[in-house]
């Protein structure tokens, strides 16, 4: 596990978005080989997607032959919905990038058949080659994607019920009132993300820096189930300062040691 530690969120954003856009451009995809990749919802990645229209509109990189799997989705919401992750996606990067929409893949919440829609999932990122780069977020319990606590670390896309902590986190976007908050979502496993060539794993502020101690410096454990990319050969995770406040000194030190040179953002492009 690679741990990048860069001063606020604004930097955190750049090296991701940078490291993600290079990444691509030399993968060089076409549309008999495209790049598969793998991303979130939520507020942490948004400085990601910011910059990675800004690099696409300059020509940087082009979304033309990447093909895109979401983590999750809520079970119950329609794809119009304004809370729904089509429509944050969609609205955050999709539309503003130029993406085929036909590449564009994301759980269906309302379909007709929750179990085979998400084994059609997985099918289908088989079908795709498999994500070459998987970009999520952590959240406070340490969960990745809505494998929340004690969730399986062999699971694969699936149904899962949501904890009251996470219903309360996500209530911000539901007029901060938790009832509307979907109990249940459809999202990708942990050995869904896992299966990835890379994964890419965001955290900001220090609402995460618990989670972020547990992950990096604990046990592989079910409790913590971002832990797991522990055990994967090419995982990065990418802080800000806030979000590594519970790192031991001598491991923050040795995290900033190693990966000095990589740490400046312009280095990526």
């Amino acid at each position: 596990m690679r741990v990048i530690i860069q001063p606020d969120y604004e930097n955190l954003s750049l090296w991701a978005a940078r490291y993600i856009a290079r990444s691509i451009k030399d993968f060089s995809p076409t549309a008999a080989k495209p790049y598969v990749l793998g991303l979130p919802t939520g507020s942490s990645p948004l400085g990601t997607y910011r910059e990675l229209i800004r690099l696409n509109k300059e020509g940087y990189v082009s979304f033309k032959h990447v093909v895109t799997f979401n983590m999750d989705e809520y079970v119950g919401l329609s794809a119009e919905h304004p809370q729904s992750y089509h429509r944050f996606m969609w609205d955050n990067l999709f539309s503003r990038v130029d993406i085929n929409p036909k590449n564009v893949h994301i759980l269906d919440g309302l379909a007709e058949d929750l179990e085979l829609e998400c084994a059609a999932y997985e099918a289908l990122i088989t079908e795709s080659g498999g994500i070459r780069l998987f970009l999520g977020g952590i959240g406070a319990d340490g969960h990745l994607a809505f494998n929340e606590p004690f969730s399986s670390l062999s699971s694969r896309t699936r149904v899962k019920t949501l904890t009251y902590d996470t219903k309360v986190a996500n209530s911000r976007f539901f007029d901060n009132d938790i009832s509307k908050v979907p109990s249940t979502a459809l999202t990708v496993g942990i050995k869904t993300v896992c299966d990835a060539h890379e994964v890419v794993l965001l955290a900001n502020g220090h609402a995460k820096a618990r989670a972020v101690q547990a992950m990096v410096e604990g046990g592989v454990s079910q409790a913590w189930t971002a832990s797991a990319l522990q055990l994967h050969p090419r995982s990065i995770v990418v802080l800000d300062e806030p979000a590594s406040g519970e790192l031991k000194v001598d491991t923050w030190k040795y995290f900033k040691d190693i990966e000095a040179f990589n740490l400046d953002v312009e280095n990526l492009l």
